[in-house]
């Protein structure tokens, strides 16, 4: 017959005072549920002792609840319930050793219980056996529900990953960590750390093999890319396509470098290479969406609305396509079909400036004040937080990516 589920590992960790990293796994671990349900078959000694660990529990006394929980273990061997929330209370007291001994006894008798199985993990990472630990850690973390408690688990097992150099599990386990928690600081802070080194793994791999590849200058054309330095970008890019110019992709890159270039010439290469980029694969959809650009800088709206209207028909997810369009047909005063396009545009960019600009100015031609006084709030908001994420790059000396919705935002 199967042992019955325990119940009740949650209730001990009310009373710990942990630091907060505990802490985050204590509330994963409470429940409003009575540790005992089982004393009235027990002889009056074991349910003494169950009667005074839930009183200790109640009271926030956890050394005098151990206690109690070590004596029901010493009579009741197999209790998989009282090692369970004995061993829950130790780990929270920090004492890891006793602990892990008796996350395992209850998992012995029960397995497939997965907070105990993470518990047990960091435990034994704790004392040093990380063997054992990243194995607990690593059958614990696909199985558990609780996001909190799953959190805790993959970052215990990034840290081992990245110890041990193995960058690939650690990306594989932070990208799941990004879409459990977003905006999670320490979550985006591990994603980029993981992601850099990965990518500096990567150039070193190709410098080392390929040192005068093509990919290579490509590589190093991103680079200079990212530090704003357009002229060496450009000239890299140059000695990538001399090399190979049939990589996908590559012309549309070097395009990108020569928009951003203050020479005309320049600029004028760049249109020809994005229509040469369409012509080697016409559903490109980026080369679509930067003639709409080049074309609404040119006053030709017609043509800036075909481009833009080809490129969301290639991609209707693209924003900047969705934003660009808006603006020409804004520009040839065709506000009513410009409007569902930016409300469409603010659902898939919400951080995007011009978006919310434009919203606001549509609707309160429309009589829609409540609307537009919301979004000009939300474009207030949005313009501040660029400019200081404009004084964080420049502070690094990195060059921010510009794409058709951040451009032209209004004063």
């Amino acid at each position: 017959m199967p042992l019955p589920r325990p119940r009740g590992f949650e209730r001990i960790i009310a009373m710990v005072r942990v630091s907060a990293i505990c802490c985050a796994i204590a509330l994963v671990l409470l429940a409003a549920i009575p540790v005992f349900g089982r004393a009235g078959s027990e002889n009056e000694q074991l349910a003494a002792h169950k009667r005074l660990a839930q009183q200790y529990l109640n009271d926030n006394k956890p050394d005098l609840a151990v206690q109690e929980f070590r004596a029901i273990v010493a009579l009741s061997p197999n209790d998989v319930e009282a090692r369970g929330n004995l061993g829950v209370l130790l780990f929270f007291q920090g004492n890891y050793k006793d602990a892990a001994q008796e996350l395992r006894a209850a998992l012995h008798q029960q397995p497939a219980l997965w907070k105990l199985e993470a518990l047990l993990g960091m435990s034994e990472r704790r004392i040093g056996q990380t063997a054992q630990a990243q194995t607990d850690l690593e059958k614990a973390f696909p199985q558990l529900r609780e996001e909190k408690i799953r959190v805790q688990t993959g970052m215990e097992l990034i840290e081992m990953y990245y110890g041990a150099g193995a960058l690939d599990k650690a990306a594989a386990v932070v990208t799941t960590l990004r879409q459990l928690r977003p905006t999670d600081i320490d979550v985006l802070y591990t994603a980029h750390r993981i992601y850099s080194d990965l990518a500096d793994e990567s150039m070193l791999s190709v410098a080392m093999l390929a040192p005068d590849s093509a990919r290579m200058h490509q590589l190093m054309a991103h680079e200079a890319a990212r530090r704003g330095n357009t002229d060496e970008a450009i000239a890299q890019f140059r000695q990538a396509m001399k090399i190979d110019a049939n990589i996908p992709g590559l012309r549309f890159e070097l395009a990108e470098a020569l928009s951003g270039s203050m020479d005309r010439p320049d600029r004028e290469e760049a249109e020809r290479d994005y229509r040469t980029a369409l012509k080697k694969d016409p559903f490109d959809e980026r080369a679509e969406c930067r003639l709409g650009i080049i074309a609404a800088r040119n006053s030709d709206l017609q043509a800036a609305a075909a481009h833009y209207s080809r490129a969301l028909e290639l991609q209707p997810n693209d924003a900047d396509a969705a934003v660009g369009l808006a603006k020409a047909l804004i520009g040839m005063k065709q506000p009513e079909k410009a409007m569902p396009l930016l409300e469409r545009a603010a659902q898939l960019d919400p951080f995007n400036a011009v978006v919310h600009y434009h919203l606001s100015v549509l609707y309160r031609n429309a009589g829609r004040e409540n609307d537009a006084q919301r979004e000009r709030d939300e474009f207030l908001k949005v313009r501040a937080m660029k400019a200081r994420l404009a004084q964080v790059y420049q502070a690094m000396r990195l060059q921010p990516v510009q794409g058709s919705a951040d451009q032209d935002v209004p004063n």
